[in-house]
């Protein structure tokens, strides 16, 4: 753990980041090994990785965004529901232009399918990187453990759910023809962009304070929006439903309790 506090916060979060990408490749090589792969496994850590971010969207973000914004002097509840609100609908706009240019193309019904979940799936990686870069750079302003152990364990629950979400790139272009190797290609490209997000949060968070709440509040939003949009439906539509919302709520309690712990 000293190690870590030795290393700056945008390393810290590009190191964050590379992982979340590193699990996204590993999902993505499912397409190398297997044909096929348990639907209720996928579908039970999509929903813990819901359940993490969740947790972590508050804990993590919104709460040290209202502390922060006190401290400066800001409004905290205008300035936590602004950003939280901001977050949540950029995202839900960027989903609907996506829904309306993508069926432009004259692109095969399934093969329209696939591009338009790769490029869900991407988009979706820059809120998720950005929120971990917004958390590790707070750090700069307030470092201790628990904190740090916060951004770390954001990481890890986008990392979970990117496993299903590469794997969910990489199957469906293979059955529509593609080689392994350009299936895994395309599978783990879709987590490139949560580096490049999370440097640029750490980065942005660290050197203009004054916009750090928002920041935070930003990320919650976009964060709660993705697991409201696609996470949660998309394991709710396994048939054994009980267990994936025990999933979730699992993700949720186990992110609560070391936040609260370490706290």
């Amino acid at each position: 753990m000293n190690g870590l506090f030795s290393l700056s916060f945008p390393v810290q979060a590009l190191l964050a980041t590379l992982f979340t990408w590193s699990v996204t490749a590993l999902g993505a090589a499912l397409v190398v090994f297997t044909r096929r792969v348990r639907p209720t496994v996928m579908d039970a850590m999509l929903g813990f990785g819901a359940g993490v971010m969740l947790a972590s969207s508050f804990w993590s973000l919104l709460a040290p965004s209202i502390d922060m914004a006190t401290e400066l002097g800001q409004l905290p509840w205008l300035v936590a529901c602004a950003g939280f609100l901001c977050g949540g609908c950029i995202l839900m706009v960027g989903d609907a232009l996506l829904s309306r240019l993508l069926p432009a193309t004259g692109a095969s019904s399934s093969r329209k399918r696939c591009w338009m979940l790769i490029t869900s799936i991407t988009l979706h990686n820059i809120p998720e990187g950005l929120a971990v870069g917004v958390a590790f750079g707070a750090l700069a302003f307030g470092t201790s453990e628990a904190l740090l152990m916060g951004a770390w364990m954001l990481a890890i629950g986008i990392g979970l759910q990117n496993f299903p979400e590469g794997a969910a790139v990489s199957l469906p272009l293979r059955r529509e023809g593609a080689s392994r190797g350009a299936a895994f290609f395309l599978g783990q490209l879709s987590g490139a962009v949560e580096p490049i997000a999370g440097v640029l949060g750490a980065l942005l968070a660290v050197t203009v304070r004054a916009v750090l709440p928002f920041m935070l509040s930003f990320a919650a939003g976009a964060m709660v929006a993705v697991v409201i949009a696609e996470l949660v439906p998309e394991s709710q539509r396994n048939p054994r439903c009980n267990l994936m919302t025990l999933s979730t709520l699992c993700g949720f309690a186990v992110m609560m309790v070391l936040d609260v712990a370490l706290g």
